[in-house]
């Protein structure tokens, strides 16, 4: 059965979303969307064709899904809505804006039943994705999210707006209680810092080293591992991943093709190995929305849940309150 989907917010991110939609109509039905701006909802429902509704209610009532594209400070708002009614949730990140929101939005979740994904897409990068059936055990990690100055976005800080992905990713990779966090941030062109480092220690001694900045000369996206005999580098803006593996022995006459090289260490001869993961190409936004659908239709938790949307708005909050 398809599930009846409708669209909350028409802005950037919601055109996209409109299409994704389309594209994925053996799963979801597109009922129509809401925008606030009755020359908006003209506008875009003549350029996809498509039903603009005339209200918010008319739509919830609509569908089985609320899809929540809207600026963070209506998040909490319309999900709250959505939930009374008994309505399937994907909601966008951050969850919403603030923690106290969130964690009430968690309790009703939990006392409705309904299935909600927040839409950490990072989680659906085909990097990330490359390496999903390996054991990754990290100890120490960097990250650098650094993007071009773009208005859209600067309602909220940098920690929000760009490295709550990060922060949702090695939640989910670390599985380990934060023991603390130190944190700087600097308000450069904006009211909230615009560049943001964290340095976040968790309870099993993994250490997490976060840059985030919308005020780069230059777009970069990359996260990289370093576990016991292995390096594992991420690129999320070009899609794709290196392994570095340290071996004690390696017979290479087996398959000549890899790619090892000797080294010569304290404890003997190892090899060192580097892999690139084969990248399969997915439209993200697409698939995690058919990753909500399929959570609903087959009763199984969503990929990323609300308890993971609401960690990640805590770490974020507790990293700006260590910026001031």
């Amino acid at each position: 059965m398809r599930l009846k989907i409708g669209v909350f917010g028409t802005g950037h991110l919601g055109k996209i979303h409109l299409k994704c939609i389309q594209l994925a109509a053996e799963k979801l039905e597109l009922v129509g969307f809401y925008d606030a701006d009755p020359a908006v909802r003209k506008s875009i429902a003549e350029s996809f064709n498509i039903k603009a509704f005339e209200s918010e209610d008319a739509l919830m009532d609509a569908v089985h899904i609320v899809d929540i594209v809207t600026p963070t400070l209506s998040h909490f708002r319309l999900a709250k809505k959505a939930i009374l009614k008994s309505k399937h949730l994907f909601i966008e990140k951050p969850l919403t804006h603030t923690v106290e929101e969130g964690r009430e939005l968690h309790e009703l979740v939990n006392k409705m039943g309904v299935h909600v994904q927040v839409g950490h897409v990072e989680r659906f990068n085909p990097a990330l994705l490359a390496i999903e059936n390996m054991e990754v055990n990290p100890m120490f990690i960097e990250g650098h999210r650094l993007a071009l100055f773009n208005p859209r976005g600067t309602d909220v800080s940098v920690v929000l707006d760009l490295m709550i992905h990060d922060l949702d990713i090695i939640l989910n990779l670390v599985q380990s209680e934060v023991k603390s966090i130190q944190a700087n941030g600097v308000a450069v062109v904006s009211e909230t810092p615009d560049i943001t480092n964290a340095r976040i220690e968790f309870e099993n001694g993994c250490v997490a080293n976060l840059t985030a900045s919308r005020i780069s000369l230059k777009n970069m996206r990359k996260l990289r591992f370093f576990q016991r005999d292995a390096y594992i580098s991420l690129d999320f803006l070009e899609k794709n991943a290196q392994i570095v593996r340290l071996h004690d022995q390696v017979d290479t006459t087996a398959n000549p093709e890899r790619n090892i090289f000797e080294l010569d260490t304290p404890s003997g001869k190892k090899a060192i190995e580097i892999t690139m993961p084969k990248i399969e190409p997915v439209n993200a936004i697409k698939m995690e929305l058919e990753s909500l659908a399929d959570s609903i239709s087959n009763n199984q938790p969503s990929k990323v849940s609300i308890d993971d949307g609401l960690k990640a708005l805590e770490l974020a909050y507790q990293i700006i309150e260590a910026c001031k």
